[in-house]
Formats: structure tokens, C-alpha cells, sequence
């Protein structure tokens, strides 16, 4: 009986180096992505491939953008609704994981996702929305390797460009045309704000005839705005400026109903200046 148990063991352990040892060496190499932009990604495949099943003419719009180019209000609404913490972690929020987990066990639904903008990237440029274990450990792992080759700026660069929002509409500047008739560089505060409260599901929650429930949502994010800072516009930057740090609450799944603000509360400002002129921390 002991020897069953001993061999069954050594087995569990040798499929589980195995595992492992498979996941680590098909690890995409995030490296080039330092300077070119992706041709293509496993969401924009999967799209495709969806939408010859059902016997359509796949349908792709998208205009890259520049990261300096993209509206701040973006940037900031992005934050709020996706990832108040951006700034502090390495690719994974355990805190949010662990937050996330808790409601989802109080209301016995996968009710709420932990996912950084990071991981979102991660699983949008290599891996495909199914809840494998395995998927999720990848994800896991081809996030941190983002932090860890590309500068905060180059990933949300990435995000905001490849992001789906709506049928077949890839990108911030394509949903800006798309939607608003502008270039993404001119994005007011309530129609960013508006974006970023669809990201959740595009395919639901329509942008261009948006429900009481998205508009609601809207009203939210542009309260919040003002209390976060998107990565400044230097490159390879990584020390954020002390407001930008601030933690938020996610944005809750039925905000309280509100008169939407005609300018956003508590305009970001000019990090204070220490001896020398330099900025607390900077080098």
C-alpha cells in the first residue's frame, strides 16, 4: 500500500514538472514588442475565426496611436474602471485577486475579475478568454514578464490600441471614430468616461445606444477621474508622481444614479518640488 501510495506521488510530481516545465518553454517572447507593434493578437484571431463560423466576412477596424497622442481623459478613465493600481504592481494585484475572490465566494457567482491591464494584455495579445488553470498560469507568467521588459507607458500604449470595443472595433482610435467622429487625441472627459464603462463587455454594453445601466456606470467613472494619473509621457519613466499612487474602489457593478459632472473633480497637479528642483525620489 505504502509503495502505491509513494508511486502515485512520484507520478503527480512528474506530470506536475512536466506541466510546468511545457508551460515555461512556450512562453511567448515579449521582447520585440520594446519597439514594433503587433500585426495581430489571439483576440483578433478569435474574432476572425468566430465570424467565419457563422458565415460572415470578418470585420476589422483599427488605427494605431501613439501613446503621447491618446487623450489623458482615456487614460484616466481606463484606470479607474480597469486597474486603480497600475502604478504599484508588478503585472499581478494580489490585493485585488483577493478581494475579488471574496466576492465571488459571498455571492457564489463569478461575479467580479481580479485581472490587471497587464494580465487583460497578456491574454489579449497571446491566449484565448477561456478559465483553464493552465491558461491562467500562462497569463500569469507572460505578465510579469510585460512589466518586466516594457515600461508602464509601452503597456497601455499596447492596451489602449488592441482593446476590443465593439464588433470587430480594435483600439482606442477606432472606437473614437467609430462612435464620436474624433480622433482619440480629442476624447472629452464623458465620452472617455463612457469607453472605459463598456470595456467590461463591449458586445453588451453599446456605446453607441448605451443602456441606463452603461450611462449610470459613465456617471462613476467620471466622478473618480480626477483622482488618478496615467503614466506621464517619458520614456522609460518609472517612478509615478505621489498622486498617482492613490488607491480607488473598483467601480461597483450598479453605481447610485447621479447627475454627471460638467468638469472632472480635482484636476490632477504638478508633483511638489524638492531640494534642487527635483521631484521627491527622483534621481
Amino acid at each position: 500500500m505504502r509503495r502505491k501510495i509513494t508511486r502515485a506521488l512520484l507520478a503527480i510530481g512528474a506530470v506536475g514538472v512536466g506541466t510546468a516545465a511545457f508551460i515555461y518553454i512556450t512562453l511567448p517572447d515579449v521582447r520585440p514588442l520594446r519597439t514594433s507593434n503587433p500585426e495581430s493578437t489571439a483576440f483578433i484571431e478569435l474574432r476572425t475565426r468566430e465570424a467565419r463560423a457563422r458565415g460572415e466576412v470578418p470585420k476589422r477596424i483599427q488605427r494605431w496611436m501613439d501613446y503621447a497622442r491618446i487623450s489623458s481623459n482615456l487614460k484616466r478613465a481606463v484606470l479607474v474602471t480597469e486597474d486603480s493600481r497600475f502604478w504599484t504592481h508588478e503585472g499581478i494585484d494580489f490585493d485585488e485577486m483577493k478581494e475579488s475572490m471574496e466576492v465571488n465566494i459571498e455571492r457564489m457567482e463569478f461575479a467580479r475579475g481580479g485581472s490587471t491591464i497587464t494580465q487583460q494584455l497578456a491574454k489579449n495579445l497571446y491566449l484565448s478568454p477561456s478559465k483553464n488553470p493552465i491558461r491562467k498560469v500562462r497569463e500569469f507568467l507572460i505578465a510579469r514578464q510585460l512589466e518586466s521588459e516594457l515600461s508602464k507607458q509601452r503597456i497601455l500604449e499596447l492596451y489602449l490600441n488592441e482593446i476590443e470595443w465593439g464588433d470587430g472595433i480594435f483600439g482606442a482610435d477606432a472606437a473614437a471614430r467609430t462612435y464620436f467622429h474624433k480622433s482619440a487625441s480629442d476624447l472629452t472627459p464623458s465620452e472617455s468616461a463612457l469607453l472605459a464603462a463598456a470595456i467590461t463587455n463591449p458586445h453588451v454594453f453599446s456605446v453607441a445606444h448605451p443602456s441606463l445601466r452603461l450611462l449610470r456606470r459613465q456617471r462613476m467613472v467620471m466622478r473618480r477621474m480626477g483622482a488618478v494619473t496615467p503614466p506621464p509621457v517619458v520614456a522609460g519613466a518609472t517612478v509615478p508622481p505621489p498622486d498617482a499612487a492613490k488607491e480607488l474602489e473598483p467601480v461597483p457593478e450598479l453605481p447610485p444614479a447621479g447627475t454627471a459632472p460638467e468638469v472632472l473633480p480635482g484636476q490632477p497637479t504638478a508633483p511638489p518640488r524638492g531640494p534642487g528642483g527635483k521631484p521627491p525620489g527622483g534621481s
